[in-house]
């Protein structure tokens, strides 16, 4: 493990979180960090002191530098998840939480009668004809052939859409024929659509598609929340209609958010061009790092983290200063559960990162060390007190 002293440590961190930190600094932090997590009795209290009383010294600059009245709305994303990342790895929490209120860590209280696994990999294509192939129970290889058109499942868990040997030529008719590709709670997916279009599915989430694009535009249907790699066709705009808006591009990336139990709908261009027109408002064209919020029928763009916006396609819950109840509609979705309120502290919001790979209880037990929060879990069902 890499030789560092209390002192340097703390100096190391305080260059972290001013920013002024070299490219050798990070790497240096990133080296020693992981030689705590991966060496047993790494902790060396002669160099280092107790190790209770530096996660306190560090929870104490995260809260200041978060929190203070002049870096609070400057901080990025990532250096909170970077500094916080060192009682992580410290203290092996797993995952760490905090909010505004909180003053030290607490005991959880929280109640696992039994734990809930992550989602995984799961989903149902109903082909235009009704039939329904259950995606997750399928094995690699052709599943379907439709109009020209070979539907493939790889080992990997993706769909994917080839012309065959029979779709030289069209087949009338077929461009009003369509798919629906859905995913149940606690589940996801990626397909590649009939023009190469790729596109990640979040849990709880549909999208309806034509079998081929063979008219003057390639347009689709999203209910849930969808990531979009299209493939460029300057001659067939791409058009995603979804929660009382729709969505033109050429060929870019973005993120649509557009759940029916979420007060707005989020629209985040992570490149090139987008031209948005909702329902009865003005169109208005987004740039890269910009997202619209549509809500009530009124649309703001304002510009946000990507990072944030795309963890759950690599695979993270990420929460800036997010509320409860928005915390709990993703892991109800995630995880698959029902959720009960005691009491609902709408006032409360927090800030953390953990994979979503991990068990329910990694994500409510961080929750619960904050003191103002509470858990108890019974089979699917997740009461918040």
């Amino acid at each position: 493990m890499p030789e560092m002293q209390r002192t340097d440590f703390f100096k190391l961190l305080d260059r972290i979180s001013d920013g002024t930190a070299s490219d050798e600094d990070i790497v240096r932090y990133h080296g020693y960090l992981n030689a705590l997590q991966k060496e047993t009795g790494a902790w060396d209290e002669s160099r280092l002191g107790a190790k209770t009383a530096m996660e306190q010294v560090i929870f104490d600059r995260i809260a200041a530098e978060i929190h203070g009245p002049q870096l609070r709305r400057s901080f990025p994303l990532w250096k909170k998840m970077m500094v916080a990342a060192t009682i992580l790895m410290i203290s092996g929490i797993g995952l760490y939480f905090y909010n505004q209120h909180l003053t030290s860590l607490s005991s959880p209280k929280t109640e696992i009668v039994n734990d809930v696994k992550p989602g995984s990999n799961q989903a149902v294509l109903t082909l235009a004809n009704g039939k329904r192939i259950i995606l997750n129970a399928s094995v690699k290889g052709e599943i379907a052939e439709q109009s020209g058109i070979s539907i493939k499942k790889t080992a990997e868990g993706q769909l994917i859409y080839t012309l065959s040997d029979a779709g030289t030529a069209a087949n009338i008719g077929t461009a009003a024929a369509f798919n629906t590709i859905e995913t149940p709670k606690g589940g996801q997916y990626q397909i590649n659509l009939p023009d190469g279009t790729r596109v990640w599915l979040n849990a709880a989430s549909s999208l309806k598609y034509p079998v081929r694009f063979d008219g003057k535009e390639r347009k689709v249907s999203l209910q849930g929340e969808g990531y979009f790699e299209v493939a460029k066709d300057k001659l067939k705009p791409f058009k995603v209609s979804s929660g009382g808006q729709e969505l033109e591009v050429l060929g870019t990336h973005f993120n649509i958010n557009s759940y029916a139990d979420e007060p707005s709908s989020k629209t985040t261009l992570l490149e090139g061009a987008v031209r948005l027109s909702p329902h009865g408002g003005q169109d208005l064209v987004l740039s890269p790092g910009q997202q619209a919020v549509l809500a009530s029928g009124r649309m703001k763009v304002g510009m946000v983290d990507p990072e944030e916006v795309m963890a759950w396609k690599n695979g993270n819950f990420v929460f800036n200063d997010e509320g409860l109840e928005s915390i709990m509609r993703k892991i109800s979705r995630w995880y698959d559960v029902e959720l009960s309120y005691q009491r609902k502290p709408s006032d409360l919001t927090f800030t953390g990162v953990v994979s979503r790979s991990k068990n329910i209880s990694a994500v409510l037990n961080a929750l619960d060390k904050t003191g103002k929060v509470h858990f108890k879990v019974e089979g699917k069902k997740v009461t918040v007190w």
